[in-house]
């Protein structure tokens, strides 16, 4: 009689049975949770904030909407989404206790009335057709089995509620995507060395990025979990994507 081989993700470029890496991505999140924004800031020379302006363009939040921004970390897009939206709920729901503490910190001082909900992004802890937006803005390369996440968000969205994923994704010119490489590779550990004392998060981080879809594989599994009408936007020539979906 023959035991079924483990499962197996990757955590960055190493293959790890499937249940570690949960572990593991909230080990590096804890470890950076201080620094997230100050390193977001060095590692993208700032663009991250405009590409989440551009989430919120595309999005274009509705008055009295409800939405539900998975590893939503320290509150960056349900800040952008309340700001546009008066009379909009958000919840922030987050795997990392070290990012829902620093994001609480960030709400309390700006006033802004934010529900935080530690949780996993494959079992959402909220009931079905709950809300009308869901996103995730940079943590679904860390899931442990993204189908899984994209079940649950068309499972908590109700009828006409729309999905948005911002994340890092290829760039379609291989020439550029050599250069980005070796800035990646290069730079993006010894900043983390250097602003948030942690070497190795950063370089799973960098590592992660390589491991996710592009843009096309990733829009294929977003119609495969449910979702019509999907699109994607490049953004700085496909550094980063925006994938939109909805829920018909």
């Amino acid at each position: 009689m023959t035991q079924d081989t483990p499962k197996t993700t990757h955590f960055g470029f190493e293959d790890i049975p499937e249940g570690e890496k949960a572990g593991r991505v909230h080990g590096v999140f804890t470890n950076v949770a201080s620094k997230y924004d100050v390193m977001n800031d060095a590692m993208s020379m700032g663009i991250h904030r405009v590409w989440k302006d551009a989430m919120m363009d595309w999005l274009a939040p509705r008055p009295g909407q409800r939405l539900l921004d998975v590893a939503g970390g320290t509150g960056d897009i349900a800040f952008r989404f309340l700001d546009r939206a008066p009379g909009a709920s958000a919840v922030v729901c987050d795997m990392t206790e070290g990012m829902l503490v620093a994001g609480r910190g960030r709400a309390e001082a700006e006033g802004a009335a934010i529900d935080w909900v530690a949780g996993d992004a494959m079992a959402l802890p909220f009931e079905d057709g709950r809300f009308d937006v869901y996103t995730i803005s940079f943590g679904i390369r860390n899931v442990t089995r993204i189908p899984d996440a994209l079940t649950e968000a068309y499972r908590v969205l109700r009828p006409g509620g729309r999905l948005m994923v911002l994340e890092f994704s290829q760039l379609p010119n291989p020439l550029m995507q050599k250069v980005y490489d070796l800035y990646s590779f290069n730079v993006i550990p010894r900043m983390g060395q250097a602003i948030a004392g942690d070497r190795d998060s950063y370089q799973y981080l960098v590592e992660s990025i390589r491991r996710f879809p592009d843009q096309d594989r990733f829009a294929g599994m977003i119609a495969e979990a449910g979702f019509g009408n999907v699109a994607y936007r490049n953004l700085s020539f496909g550094i980063a994507a925006l994938h939109s979906g909805w829920k018909l």
